[in-house]
């Protein structure tokens, strides 16, 4: 059940068919929220279950000039460093050219996990738009664990004012019936405590409830994700030799922030996990490169 939901969080979205001017709409929209909210980031999350379809959406401000983002992630093997930052992705490969990626997730549990012993998930290019001022991608994979299918994987961006950048990070999946009934057991077990960021309401002591269930998952994961490129982008000008153990420790002290929602594992755990995943990225990706055509 961990291993499915760590599939939807990567990224969210409805339909995906995003232009210049539905994404600068979406920054007017969204303006207070990015100045006025509990994240302390310029930060909007949304999300929603209806129907059997599960997205996210979160919208934010990058300190870092369009150019610099724009290039960076439409380099597909700067997608795998970026997602296998977070838990559950225990190594990531990456094959084809241009538009015509392919992307495998092995995904697994908090603890270190050999790739043999993970659930590989392959997500597809299904557009990557690159436009003076815009970037549009987006990954796709028809059909999923539990017999879940339309998932969806995309970022869109346009600079801002003051070399920044405004990103939407999107995500969704359909579920079904295997699904929600794994979801009741999960979330009334070993997913009990697990929340996401959306309040809900307040307790008796006024305290405010979050959002649980699939919602918490996808958004715990979307969260995640974007971290995840702010700490990709944070380090992009070290050195490429040495430069993931800074992304992975950066990406920790980002998302130590949000305990509540993101706490899995202490700090020095997680980089040595996420180093000896790093060997075993590398050498998958080794093996991938020099197979014939």
């Amino acid at each position: 059940m961990a291993i499915l939901l760590a599939s939807v969080t990567a990224f969210p979205a409805e339909s995906m068919r995003q232009d210049e001017e539905l994404l600068r709409g979406a920054y007017h929209r969204n303006l207070a929220g990015l100045s006025h909210n509990s994240f302390g980031l310029p930060l909007v999350l949304e999300s929603v279950a209806q129907k059997g379809r599960v997205k996210v959406d979160v919208y934010g401000s990058f300190d870092f000039d369009f150019e610099s983002i724009a290039e960076a992630l439409q380099d597909q093997s700067n997608w795998c460093d970026i997602l296998s930052l977070t838990p559950n992705v225990k190594a990531c490969t990456y094959q084809g050219e241009q538009d015509d990626w392919r992307l495998t997730l092995y995904l697994g549990r908090k603890r270190y996990q050999a790739p043999q012993e993970t659930y590989p998930f392959v997500y597809r290019a299904r557009k990557i738009v690159r436009r003076q001022g815009y970037l549009d991608i987006e990954l796709w994979a028809d059909t999923g664990p539990f017999g879940t299918r339309d998932h969806r994987i995309g970022l869109a961006a346009m600079p801002l004012n003051g070399n920044r950048t405004f990103v939407h990070v999107k995500g969704a999946y359909r579920s079904s019936a295997v699904l929600r009934l794994a979801e009741k057991i999960y979330f009334a077990t070993l997913g009990a405590g697990k929340v996401g960021f959306t309040v809900i309401g307040t307790n008796g002591s006024g305290d405010p409830i979050h959002i649980g269930g699939p919602r918490g998952a996808i958004e715990r994961n979307a969260m995640r994700t974007y971290l995840a490129i702010q700490a990709f982008m944070s380090a992009r000008h070290y050195p490429a030799a040495g430069v993931f153990p800074i992304r992975a420790s950066t990406w920790y002290d980002l998302s130590d922030r949000y305990r509540l929602q993101l706490f899995e594992l202490e700090k020095e755990d997680y980089l040595v996990i996420k180093s000896n995943e790093r060997k075993s990225q590398e050498k998958l990706q080794r093996e991938i490169d020099k197979a014939p055509p």
